[in-house]
This record gives C-alpha cells, structure tokens and sequence, in this order.
C-alpha cells in the first residue's frame, strides 16, 4: 500500500530534525514495509569545510545518519500513522539512534550530489524500528548499506 501525497506531507512534517541536521528532501513512496526518500548534499553543508578542505567528501557518519533518518525516522512515523495513532503521540517521540550493524561503505558522496535513500522494514515492535537500509547515487551506484535500528522515546522538556 503505498502513500498519498498527503500522507507523505504528514511524515516529512512530523520529522523532529530540521536544518541544518535534516537529510531528507522528499519522500517518494512510503509503506508499512519500506521508504524510498531522496536527498541533494548541498555545496554549502556546514561538514564541507572542514571533511576535506579543497577535497570536500561527505563524511561517513553524515551518510549514516541520512539512512536514519530515512528508514528509521520516517519509515517509523509512517508506521504510527498507518497504526492511527494519534498525531500529538508521534509528535511527542524523538527517535534515538540504538544500533548499527554491517555498515559498508561503496562510494563517496560529493557536494552538489542528489542521493536516493531505500529502507525496508525488518520489525516494528515495542516502539523501536530495526531496517535494511541503502543510499545510491542517481545512477543507481550503491554508496553505502547498513541494518539501522532506533526507538521511540518521550524527551524531558
């Protein structure tokens, strides 16, 4: 089953992370299994000037956390909505990040790069979210997987 327009609004605008953290443009399809979101590395992102001066590379960590935020952050609320939870309770949570396991790196990512994110549903339950999950460029060249994990938690004020 996949996602309307509105839908796919409700989960970008339920995302907690914002600029200059956010990782996501858009999100192309989104079910209960799987998320398929895309993202363009800006020239000007705050890691550029320092990872590698004159050599600018997108940093490891950073590619990381674009597939969290994909498919784990997204593909998550996504669930919670299809679960009609109410939109206050998803609002409420932040994910934090809890586990990552086989994480390969295949390529780089340059300034300027638009990548696709996939993410496909491993389990849901007990509020945590454990996902497959890939970058590739838009030539379809991997640059990186991994099986991410996170949990859904209410942050102290």
């Amino acid at each position: 089953m996949g996602a309307d327009a509105q839908m796919i609004q409700q989960v970008m605008d339920l995302i907690p992370q914002q600029r200059p953290f956010r990782f996501i443009d858009d999100i192309l399809e989104v079910d209960d299994n799987h998320i398929r979101a895309v993202y363009r590395f800006r020239d000007d992102e705050f890691f550029y000037q320092g990872h590698f001066p004159g050599h600018p590379v997108t940093p490891g960590v950073i590619l990381i956390e674009t597939m969290a935020q994909a498919g784990v952050v997204a593909l998550g609320i996504a669930i919670l909505l299809h679960q009609n939870r109410p939109v206050s309770e998803i609002r409420e949570l932040k994910t934090l990040f809890t586990f990552a396991e086989s994480v390969e790196f295949t390529g780089m990512v340059a300034p300027g790069e638009k990548v696709t994110v996939v993410g496909e549903k491993i389990y849901f339950r007990r509020g945590s979210i454990k996902t497959k999950v890939s970058i590739e460029r838009q030539n379809k060249q991997s640059v990186c997987t991994g099986v991410l994990m996170g949990t859904g938690v209410k942050l102290d004020a």
